[in-house]
């Protein structure tokens, strides 16, 4: 642990989370690694997400740290009234099943509120109020009718981006929405409902491109196709075929990057002293750099490009991030340990708060693994808790 639990921002937050996939876990383990108190409510089967193959595999050990779980049977009264006592004093319910689950299992916010006013219920969903607010939606789907596939893929041939964006920046726009509503609650006493969604998270991430239309007139082309605002930002192969993404953003960088690679006629010719104009004679200028580049190894043009202080990266995959020096330095990566019992080291939160990262509290849960702890620690009795097991309501 990275900092002592008590000092956390959100310890003796408390929060109920029933959730599936991304979107709602991702929710969950940010406010979890900040310090709150989470407890994942699942079937007493367990979250169907823990038993994703393909590109879902890692779906679970990557948003489910840092949680208790409680397995339990909702479509039972018993299991009903246990989560009920769970929301009593909870402050924060985090939800994204499809629209209406959580009310016909009585658990929509207006009953839950009855029951405790201060509760803040934040629901992931697809679409905000709306003429679209029925329809079933994923990441994939928001990312295809909110123009990013358009954006990102090849014209005519759109393509999500290569992870799940939507989902993981729309549960950091819920967390923005829960903090708020504590805030808000801080001076009325009384909670709130409040939504994030997939579709719109997406029209937010693309109204740089829409404001772009707006500003010049013409529609933004994929970035594949683009229209670079910088003579120098592209990907480039070194000696050793591999390969650099390398830019030039301004006059001054333009200068050191000329000193730095040998490139005595471009600094000497007053034509390309403004970004604008060396954007106009791109054509003259890129193939000169790319055999300047091709001169060197991709750590020597790593080097350079270090030295003079300009932006570049290697092209990375993720199984690349596992060694990667700078992730490994200061808390970047954090162990979990997987169903099999092997560990993996998965991205913390991209945070810093006086220095410090946010760390591991709680390993993955098993299925269930906390639910009787999580009961005595409401003063269930342990007769109850046992007849609650005996039933099947309860795992553990």
């Amino acid at each position: 642990m990275d900092r002592n639990e008590r000092a956390l921002p959100l310890a003796g937050l408390r929060v109920v989370e029933f959730t599936h996939m991304v979107m709602g876990p991702a929710m969950g383990v940010i406010l979890a690694d900040l310090g709150a108190e989470v407890t994942k409510v699942e079937p007493v089967e367990g979250d169907n997400t823990r038993r994703l193959v393909g590109s879902g595999a890692g779906y679970f050990p990557m948003y489910n740290r840092n949680k208790r779980s409680l397995a339990i049977d909702l479509k039972s009264e018993a299991g009903r009234q246990v989560v009920r006592d769970l929301l009593a004093d909870a402050d924060v319910l985090i939800e994204n099943f499809r629209g209406g689950a959580m009310e016909a299992l009585g658990l929509g916010y207006e009953a839950l509120a009855a029951l405790n006013p201060r509760l803040i219920y934040c629901s992931g969903k697809g679409f905000l109020r709306g003429p679209y607010e029925h329809r079933t939606a994923l990441d994939e789907v928001a990312q295809m009718m909110g123009g990013l596939a358009y954006m990102t893929g090849l014209p005519g041939r759109p393509m999500r981006a290569g992870a799940s964006v939507i989902d993981v920046t729309g549960a950091m726009f819920g967390v923005i929405g829960v903090l708020a509503a504590l805030a808000e609650r801080e001076r009325t006493g009384r909670g709130q409902a409040l939504t994030t969604s997939l579709y719109e998270t997406t029209a937010f991430l693309v109204g740089q491109h829409m404001a772009q239309y707006a500003v010049t007139g013409k529609p933004a082309p994929p970035m594949s196709e683009r229209q670079s605002a910088w003579a120098v930002y592209d990907v480039f192969e070194a000696a050793d075929g591999e390969r650099v993404f390398a830019a030039v953003v301004s006059d001054t960088q333009w200068r050191k990057f000329c000193e730095a690679f040998g490139l005595d006629e471009f600094l000497a010719d007053s034509s390309l002293a403004r970004n604008t104009d060396r954007v106009r004679q791109r054509e003259r200028t890129l193939p000169v750099i790319r055999a300047r580049f091709q001169q060197l190894s991709q750590g020597a043009l790593m080097a350079k490009l270090e030295e003079a202080g300009l932006p570049f990266a290697p092209i990375a995959r993720p199984e690349d991030l596992f060694d990667d020096p700078h992730l490994n330095a200061e808390g970047g990566l954090i162990p979990v340990t997987l169903a099999e019992g092997r560990t993996a080291r998965l991205p913390a939160l991209p945070l810093a708060m006086n220095g410090h990262r946010f760390g591991l509290r709680h390993d993955l849960p098993g299925v269930g693994a906390d639910g009787p702890a999580v009961l005595r620690a409401h003063g269930v009795s342990e007769s109850a808790i046992e007849a609650l097991i005996a039933a099947g309501v309860l795992h553990a």
